[in-house]
């Protein structure tokens, strides 16, 4: 089974989840009672149908942590916290990016068929939200 990754659940990036295979197909698992998911879930939400050249997200949450999966196709998702920035290819459903709270992230180059599964550790709060980079940054100032 998947080891703790990312320095104990505190650092943003991709880690694997899970996946069963037989005759039968493919069976993805993201359990969040044991050590290969880093919280347990509050709210689901998916991303499907983005029009050539959207982007989406562009905030980061104060106090929300998030897993995205790309479940079909493939997107690109960049994230910063306040002392590093990365970008990822998210392709494949057995692959998890872990968004701590305090993380800017934006997705784009989304296939047609793309559809990108999201799991928030906390419900939808307007108020948790920052909007805008430059704020994160002055929010997240070392």
């Amino acid at each position: 089974m998947t080891q703790i990754p990312l320095n104990g659940w505190k650092d943003f990036g991709l880690f694997t989840l899970p996946e069963y295979q037989d005759g039968r197909g493919a069976l993805g698992v993201a359990e969040t009672d044991n050590l290969h998911f880093p919280f347990p879930v509050r709210r689901v939400f998916w991303i499907r149908n983005v029009p050539a050249g959207q982007t989406r997200g562009s905030h980061a949450h104060r106090t929300c942590a998030e897993v995205l999966i790309a479940l079909s196709g493939s997107l690109k998702a960049h994230v910063a916290n306040a002392t590093s920035a990365r970008d990822f290819s998210l392709n494949s459903p057995t692959q998890g990016l872990f968004i701590p709270a305090m993380t800017w992230c934006s997705f784009s180059d989304f296939t047609p068929d793309c559809i990108c599964l999201c799991l928030a550790s906390h419900p939808y709060e307007r108020e948790g939200y920052i909007n805008s980079l430059a704020d994160f940054y002055k929010e997240t100032k070392p």
